[in-house]
């Protein structure tokens, strides 16, 4: 999205100004700056659960109903999968490309948005379902709401690795124009509450390397889909 139609937070990835620690991004949302290296969860932990679900359920790019091939590839962990397809989008218990359960959910994970939950005001989370996502340059995200999940109750916790992105938060339409965020290595949003169906994306990736992940963000997204 043009840059016309979108708000700027008063800082960017290369702005030498400090950022803070917690910034509120609307009622009920919350941006926690550098919380993985800030919490108790390791983050070595946390890579590692990403590797062990790729390899359990390996990274696909999934089509909309629509037939469109979707930029990000994606897979689960947890009780519940996220997929897409003609069929429309909805939660599984199995994989359909594995016919078999989605991986167990790491513990690191788990740990992680719980407390991330908690931090931004949602004590009790227990997410059922993690969405993995992988971003390469000009992958990218367009605005959508979280809205397959039963329960909306619960808040989305999204943690980013690797590579920077430009998170592009809206509102409850898609006439509210989105405000750019950018994100880093450990950086946590946590949205619920009057916020819970707020539109939501990220912005094209743009190239760059990351010591540990490379040319690649990924994106953990934690939901109570049942």
């Amino acid at each position: 999205m043009a840059s016309a139609m979108t708000r700027q937070l008063p800082f960017a990835f290369a702005d030498p100004t400090p950022l803070p620690a917690r910034v509120v991004l609307a009622p009920g949302a919350l941006l926690l700056r550098g919380f993985l290296a800030a919490s108790t969860t390791d983050e070595a932990d946390v890579l590692a659960g990403v590797e062990a679900v790729a390899a359990t359920a390996p990274f696909r790019h999934m089509t909309t109903p629509g037939g469109l091939r979707m930029s990000v590839a994606m897979t689960s962990c947890g009780a519940f999968g996220w997929v897409s397809d003609e069929g429309g989008y909805r939660y599984t218990a199995r994989d359909p490309e594995r016919a078999a359960p989605w991986p167990a959910m790491p513990d690191g994970f788990l740990r992680l948005a719980r407390a991330a939950a908690n931090e931004a005001g949602y004590p009790g989370f227990e997410p059922d379902a993690c969405l993995v996502n992988r971003y390469v340059p000009e992958a990218r995200m367009t605005l959508h709401q979280d809205k397959d999940e039963r329960d909306f109750g619960a808040p989305i916790v999204s943690v980013s690795l690797g590579l920077p992105a430009t998170f592009l938060f809206g509102g409850a339409t898609r006439a509210v124009r989105p405000t750019k965020i950018p994100l880093v290595h450990g950086d946590v949003v946590v949205w619920g509450g009057p916020s819970r169906l707020f539109f939501h994306g990220v912005a094209p990736l743009a190239p760059g390397g990351h010591a540990q992940l490379g040319a690649t963000r990924i994106n953990l997204t934690f939901r109570r889909a049942h």
